[in-house]
Formats: C-alpha cells, sequence, structure tokens
C-alpha cells in the first residue's frame, strides 16, 4: 500500500519539493564549552536538552519524501536554533551569563550556518519553479510543569496562511483514519506562529511559495516500547503521503 500512495505523490506533487529540519536532534556540547555544563549531564538528556525521538523522525521522513534534510545535534541548552536572535531563550540560563563576545562566537559556528542553509535550501527550490513543504521535526515532554499534554501527535501551523491549514487537516484526518485510537491536535502544545524557524521563513517567503509545518511527538512514545514508537513513525509518513496527494491550495 505504501508504495502504491507514494507513486500517487510522485506523480501528483512534482511541483513539491520537501525539506525536513531538525533544531533539537541531540544534546552535544562542543569541548570548548564542555566546563560549563560539567555538572549538568542530568539536564542535558531531559527534554530541556533535546527533543528525543526527533532526529529519527526527520531521517526518515527525509528519506520517504526524497526530501533535503538538514539536523542539528547540539544542544538547545548552548543556543537554540528554533528561536529569533533577541528572543530570550535562545540562550539558556547556563550560555545568557557568558560574555556577549562568547555569545556571538556561538551565533557564528551553530546558529548562522544552520539557519543559512535552510533559507539557502528553500530559496533554490523556489528558483526551480517548485513549492516547498517545509516539517520541522520537534517532540515534547508527555508533561510539563505538572501539566500533562493530552495528545500523541501535534501539528503546528500558522492559521493565517491556508496552505498550512489544509495540509495540516488533511494530514490529521489520514492519521486519524489509519490510526483512530491516536490523539491528534493542530498547534497543540504550543502554538504554531510562534517564535521559530518555521515563523521566520514565513517572513521571508510567501504562502504560495512555502508551506511551514511544525510535527511535534509526544516523547512518551518516543520512549516506549520499540514496536509502538516504530508503528507510530510509519503511520505518520503514510498520512503524509496520503494529505499530500489530495492536494494544496
Amino acid at each position: 500500500m505504501l508504495r502504491h500512495v507514494l507513486n500517487a505523490l510522485l506523480e501528483g506533487t512534482s511541483i513539491y519539493a520537501f525539506l525536513i529540519t531538525c533544531e533539537h536532534g541531540g544534546n552535544c556540547i562542543p569541548a570548548p564549552y564542555h566546563e560549563l555544563f560539567r555538572d549538568e549531564q542530568a539536564l542535558l538528556d531531559s527534554h530541556r536538552g533535546y527533543d528525543a525521538g526527533a532526529l529519527l523522525m526527520a531521517q526518515e521522513l527525509a528519506a520517504a519524501f526524497d526530501g533535503a534534510l538538514v539536523t542539528a545535534t547540539v544542544s538547545r541548552l548552548l543556543v537554540d536554533l528554533n528561536r529569533s536572535i533577541g528572543h530570550p531563550k535562545l540562550f539558556s540560563a547556563t550560555t545568557r551569563r557568558l560574555p556577549r563576545s562568547t555569545r556571538e562566537e556561538i551565533l557564528t559556528q551553530y546558529y548562522r550556518p544552520y539557519r543559512a542553509q535552510v533559507e539557502s535550501l528553500v530559496a533554490h527550490a523556489l528558483a526551480d519553479g517548485r513549492r516547498v513543504i517545509h516539517i520541522s521535526s520537534h517532540s515534547f515532554t508527555p508533561e510539563l510543569d505538572g501539566k500533562v499534554r493530552h495528545a500523541e501527535v501535534g501539528l503546528l501551523y500558522d492559521p493565517a496562511r491556508d496552505g498550512e491549514v489544509k495540509l495540516c487537516a488533511q494530514w490529521q484526518a489520514s492519521l486519524a483514519a489509519l490510526a483512530p485510537a491516536l490523539r491528534i491536535r493542530r498547534n497543540y502544545p504550543y502554538a504554531g506562529k510562534g517564535d521559530g524557524l518555521t515563523a521566520h521563513l514565513r517572513r521571508r517567503f510567501a504562502s504560495t511559495d512555502y508551506i511551514g509545518i511544525e510535527l511535534e511527538v509526544n516523547q512518551g512514545v518516543v520512549g516506549s516500547a520499540a514496536a509502538q514508537w516504530k508503528a507510530l513513525r510509519a503511520v505518520l509518513l503514510e498520512s503524509l503521503r496520503t494529505a499530500c496527494v489530495l492536494g494544496i491550495p
């Protein structure tokens, strides 16, 4: 079945170029900054250090859709690639206190090259006459500040952009049809139009050229039995194929 759906996708959506990114794929701290995090391994291993499962999900999305893949494994506690310069959470409590010159070095070494690569890929796809579908792969902790998150999958988008609205509606409907027990919510557990890489790219590229979706997966599933996590990844891929075949305005 997957092969038939993929063939339909390739035949019917050649105007699309898929771009898959993962801003929080790992919890690595580069050697020059090891001492800053010497006693912070538990924090680095937590949801505050990285998005568990997001890197694997991004890799499988890119492979399934023949998409460009841009990922980072430097911990968000060094610098958050999904935050704009000037955002209060761009740097963590640990790195925020560093001298301005050191913070600028971090931006120059890790932040700006990542953003530039993503923007370049979008621009090149548009120059080839293709519309970009960007999936930014993330995961979320099942409970934050005592509040339980009631979903396995979140699809984040900007309600003002019709293509994003329709793609997420179709993706959600396809997911629900394939896996009725899944709890799938849109713009949950975060608002899709909030600060982030997709929001930045929306300001750069028109809605007719760029569709930016943040995929959020519950880390409770990521950390569950391997078969359950594998099954969720498979159904996310198949349902996205189906959603794209339906077409996007």
